[in-house]
């Protein structure tokens, strides 16, 4: 095996890590025994026990993986597209040149690579990824394929729920919501020229929809508005367990702010990186 692609497979089981153009050593990686060492021509190296050889991370390299332009081949849209649907996904997010894997990402196979003569972060995924629920959905929206059927039981889970309130509050922006409340923030977003999606579902297996999502800064927003309702309560509590499962960015609004949203949604878009105008 080549020291390169040796280089590659310790960068993607994360026990090294590439700083100002040298490998240096990730707590996993000293935890996997790797030492440094320093030669009196060379300078400062990386030396692993001999024992490291027999990882299954060097024998399971071979199994296939793809690239962005793999995936795009696959779902027949254009190689530039692919990257940033993950992005919009929660799988990758774009760094200074590139892409790099999120935990989102990781969680589902995706391996952080890099190219050898530029240093350029981009990642690779298991075939896997070609099943992958939200992925599959989303593609289908874009390419305006009629979706699949659903199964008896995502009928009976807490979707269920958005079906009871009608979406029939009509936004600047043409959405129809399901609250006055929605309807406030959803025109509050407008205005502000920040892009959004209404009940955007989240890139995970479970069926969870979130109130808005914001592309930019991959920032959700639920608002709380039947905190009387015990099994509104209970659905509250277990979409909040989701979204710190996942490491979510969450905004969370409460009756008290629908009247203060000037004041309000600006400081906590902030925290995310978010300017609103």
């Amino acid at each position: 095996m080549g020291t390169k692609e040796v280089f590659q497979i310790l960068l993607a089981n994360g026990l090294i890590n590439r700083v100002d153009e040298n490998w240096v050593l990730t707590d996993h990686g000293k935890a996997m025994g790797g030492i440094t060492k320093k030669h009196p021509r060379i300078g400062e190296y990386i030396a692993w026990n001999v024992d490291i050889k027999d990882h299954k991370m060097f024998h399971a390299s071979n199994q296939s993986l793809l690239n962005a332009t793999a995936l795009s081949e696959h779902f027949g849209v254009s190689k530039f597209k692919m990257n940033p649907i993950l992005s919009e996904l929660g799988f990758v997010e774009k760094a200074v040149k590139g892409w790099k894997v999120t935990k989102l990402g990781e969680s589902i196979g995706g391996k952080q690579l890099e190219y050898d003569k530029t240093g350029v972060p981009y990642v690779n995924w298991p075939e896997s990824i070609l099943e992958n629920k939200r992925l599959v959905e989303t593609m289908n929206e874009i390419l305006g394929n009629e979706p699949e059927q659903q199964t008896e039981t995502e009928q009976s889970n807490p979707v269920a729920f958005r079906e009871k309130f009608e979406a029939k509050h009509r936004s600047a922006d043409g959405h129809y919501v399901r609250s006055r409340a929605e309807m406030l923030i959803d025109n509050w977003l407008y205005m502000s020229e920040i892009v959004h999606a209404y009940e955007r579902k989240l890139p995970i297996e479970e069926d969870v929809y979130t109130d808005f999502y914001l592309p930019v800064g991959k920032v959700y927003i639920e608002y709380w508005g039947l905190e009387d309702d015990p099994k509104y309560a209970a659905r509250k509590q277990e979409k909040l367990r989701i979204y710190e499962k996942y490491g979510f960015n969450l905004i969370q609004l409460q009756d008290a702010d629908i009247q203060n949203l000037d004041d309000i949604l600006p400081k906590k878009l902030l925290k995310f990186g978010i300017q609103a105008y």
